[in-house]
């Protein structure tokens, strides 16, 4: 008979401390009744993907819908693969766009909870007492099966339904007491496995969060809980942590789905309670009629550092990701304008199942509404942020006069109607670029209805009559005079009945002053955009169009 306690002791002659032990030290939550703990757990491998960012959101919004607790765990036993300051990249991606967590990493090194550590590489020693625990119990074994015994393996199985180790294929399963002994006391490396008691004739049955009840087939597979170098793999690592940190709820993609029965297996070997999971499918993005993943590789909106860039606020990223993330939002926000996000009352069920599509266009028509509707204070101080780290020039010339520049970001923003010119911090420079000299770059080009003679006495006559004291009012009554001086009618249904009896109407009139003022077509209330501009400027842009037009 194998003595199972022998060998886990064997195994494991730095362990003292009991699974009890670590179950006094994370004792249950002490949470309101349905209160969910939630987890976002990435690998600092790479950048911090917009998926990441969407799933967890649905993470931290469970758990603040629910009054739980949304953590950060870092899940870094891949070290390989790790990149430098992916970490930060993370916590800082998260951070920006309003996802901190309520405990778990905070920085490189840092971090707050009493659950912790939240990073994995620090926890070794928790779940080299809890394999040992396994091993005690007949539940895990080492393996001493080298790279190239596993890769005959593999070959071996080419034909079978199922691959991996397990049943005959299980060279280190049955192992007599003195072959293991003698091998660890050799050296020989060993990982340790799960002893699987899964039957591939018998079924599991879950309930996914978002996707409904799932049947599969039992795990068969003894797969490896600790690496040659006592490192857990994620299957054995998330299901010890994620017992001890209390969580409920588990936020993660789908291809997790096929390890499922694996990891339902490990928790109750482990004596746990299973998680419940929410399995998330990929976002989508439309391509040539077509339908593909948002990639790392072709989008450069993968990168959640793109919206950092950008300058897109926190509260737009929000509003999309919700928009994508269940389908009744855009219903909701309808019906409270001004409400906070935290109060939608977020359901899984209205997760896409099959993947929500990601779409730029819209996600800047979500931005630029969610812009129109902030003061002008916020806009200043958003864009003074995000442009002292980005844009230092925009940054220099907006914080030179700060109540000038609210007054540019305040016009057409407190109506009824607010414009939607914004859809990032990025696009501020080229928006008010005709407000400062420094970046402006005239362009009076006239509309091919609009001749040069006729702009230049529009602008002649305008600069006799223009006064930076004129309420609105006054300033559009003058404006109406202008054109009767000038040929034009100040009626508009007019000019359109009778459109020969008239050199055009009094959108033209305004359109010339808009093009010398603002080297545009189309801009804000031009009445507002004079008199933040002053007296001086409005004269000198009249008489370099006026020169111009004369030649």
């Amino acid at each position: 008979m194998t003595d199972n306690k022998k060998i886990a002791d064997l195994i494991f002659k730095d362990i003292n401390r009991t699974p009890e032990y670590y179950e006094e030290m994370y004792p249950v939550r002490n949470l309101p009744e349905g209160a969910r703990v939630t987890r976002f757990a990435p690998s600092p491998t790479g950048y911090l993907h917009f998926g990441g960012l969407y799933a967890g959101f649905a993470s931290k919004f469970t758990a603040v819908s629910t009054n739980g607790v949304f953590m950060l765990r870092i899940e870094d036993t891949d070290k390989k693969r790790e990149i430098e300051d992916g970490v930060s990249c993370i916590v800082n991606g998260l951070t920006a766009f309003g996802i901190a967590p309520d405990e778990g990493v905070t920085g490189f090194d840092t971090e707050k909870g009493d659950y912790g550590p939240y990073t994995q590489s620090h926890r070794r020693e928790i779940y080299r007492v809890f394999a040992k625990k396994l091993v005690e119990e007949g539940r895990a074994y080492p393996c001493f099966c080298t790279p190239e015994i596993l890769e005959e393996i593999h070959n071996r199985q080419e034909n079978e339904d199922i691959k991996g180790y397990y049943g005959k294929y299980a060279r280190c399963r049955d192992l007599t007491d003195d072959e293991i002994i003698e091998k660890i006391n050799a050296g020989v490396p060993f990982t340790v496995r799960l002893r699987s008691m899964g039957d591939i004739s018998r079924k599991i049955t879950f309930d996914d969060m978002i996707k409904g009840k799932i049947e599969m087939s039992e795990n068969v597979n003894d797969v490896v809980i600790l690496k040659t170098d006592g490192i857990p793999t994620y299957h054995f690592a998330h299901a010890v942590d994620d017992h001890l940190m209390r969580t409920t709820h588990v936020v993660r993609g789908d291809e997790w789905i096929a390890s499922v029965p694996l990891h339902i297996e490990l928790f109750r070997a482990l004596g746990f309670k299973p998680v419940k999971y929410a399995h998330i499918a990929p976002l989508m993005k439309e391509e040539n009629g077509g339908k593909r993943k948002l990639s790392k590789r072709k989008d450069p909106e993968a990168n959640v550092t793109y919206y950092i860039e950008k300058g897109y606020p926190k509260e737009s990223v929000q509003e999309y990701i919700l928009t994508i993330l269940n389908s009744n939002f855009e219903d909701w926000r309808r019906a409270n304008k001004t409400e906070d996000v935290s109060k939608f009352p977020f359901n899984f069920k209205k997760m896409s199942v099959s993947g929500a599509l990601f779409d730029m266009v819209k996600f800047n028509d979500v931005s630029k509404n969610v812009i129109s509707l902030m003061t002008a204070d916020k806009v200043y101080n958003c864009v003074t942020d995000w442009a002292k780290e980005y844009d230092k020039e925009l940054y220099g010339l907006l914080t030179s006069n700060s109540e000038k520049a609210k007054a540019i970001f305040n016009i057409d923003r407190d109506n009824p109607k607010p414009r939607k010119d914004i859809a990032c911090w990025d696009e501020v420079r080229d928006y008010l670029s005709y407000f400062y000299n420094e970046i402006y770059t005239p362009d009076i080009t006239l509309p091919e209805t609009i001749n040069s003679a006729d702009a230049a006495e529009i602008l002649q006559k305008y600069k006799e009559i223009y006064s930076e004291n004129d309420t609105k009012d006054e300033w559009f009554a003058k404006i109406k005079e202008l054109c009767t001086a000038c040929g034009y009618t100040p009626n508009v249904k007019e000019y359109k009945q009778n459109p020969d009896a008239f050199k055009g109407h009094v959108g033209d009139v305004t359109t010339v002053i808009r093009i010398a003022m603002t080297s545009r077509v189309n801009s804000p209330d031009l009445y507002y955009i004079m008199q933040a501009l002053g007296t001086d400027e409005v004269f000198a842009r009249l008489d370099t169009a006026i020169n111009s037009y004369r030649g």
